[in-house]
């Protein structure tokens, strides 16, 4: 077994685990952004908004998982707005905006129950410790880490809005490798999502490693036959157990 000095982690599925009803969610997070706009005054027809504004995200969504670049939330709602003929919306009300959407999901977040004894083990035992996240924002991102109470953990936490690349593109793990000063032979990186976490880190060279308990969704299943994780995990708690030979 290789031994490592530095563990690289995703953050959604795999440090923390979401308990709403997706649909329901994002239908009311779509009112907090009407809601918004209309107290700011803009005179748009807000539903014709909205089917357009909800249009562009999913497009975007598609590209990104073929292109791996992360435009943000905030762009795609910028470029709408210009196109409704609101080119020039102060920054201070897209970032209000943005941040009231996301902070409806943000109350369906939790951090996995054996996380935070994992992480301060870890910790403890002297391993670097980073978070590298898919995210379209990063103080959305930031937030989930600050809810959850793990950010002392964590040397570096790097999302894809903050550096405009996605995984499994390798450029993101090597950015992260280069802020942290560590080989790629020193890293494990810890993901539950077959064709972003472990194809990005078999794309950097880093030893990957596959939790599984969040992991049965339909892109998983579609990778499982040609993605194949060094190490498998069902638990953090097993991470714990097998890396540190408890």
């Amino acid at each position: 077994m290789k031994t490592f000095e530095t563990l690289f982690f995703d953050l959604g599925g795999t440090l923390l685990y979401f308990d709403g009803d997706w649909s329901e969610v994002n239908a009311k997070a779509n009112n907090i952004v009407v809601e918004h706009l209309k107290n700011a005054g803009l005179e748009i027809e807000f539903e014709a908004f909205m089917i357009d504004f909800l249009s562009r995200l999913t497009q975007y969504y598609n590209e990104r998982e073929s292109e791996l670049i992360e435009h943000t939330t905030t762009q795609i709602l910028r470029t709408t707005l210009a196109d409704w003929d609101y080119p020039e919306v102060p920054q201070d009300l897209l970032d209000s905006t943005i941040k009231a959407m996301y902070a409806v999901s943000q109350t369906h977040w939790y951090p996995e129950e054996d996380a935070h004894e994992m992480l301060r083990t870890f910790q403890e035992q002297g391993y670097r410790l980073a978070i590298i996240s898919n995210a379209a924002d990063d103080n959305d991102l930031q937030t989930l880490v600050d809810n959850a109470n793990i950010r002392s953990f964590f040397e570096l936490i790097l999302s894809s809005a903050a550096v405009g690349i996605r995984k499994p593109n390798p450029r993101i793990f090597e950015i992260a490798l280069e802020k942290m000063g560590v080989p790629n032979s020193r890293v494990a990186m810890v993901g539950d999502t077959l064709g972003a976490d472990i194809l990005g880190a078999q794309n950097a060279d880093i030893y990957s490693i596959w939790i599984t308990r969040r992991a049965d969704n339909p892109s998983n299943r579609a990778d499982a036959n040609t993605i194949e994780a060094d190490m498998e995990i069902a638990t953090l708690e097993e991470l714990q157990r097998r890396l540190l030979k408890f």
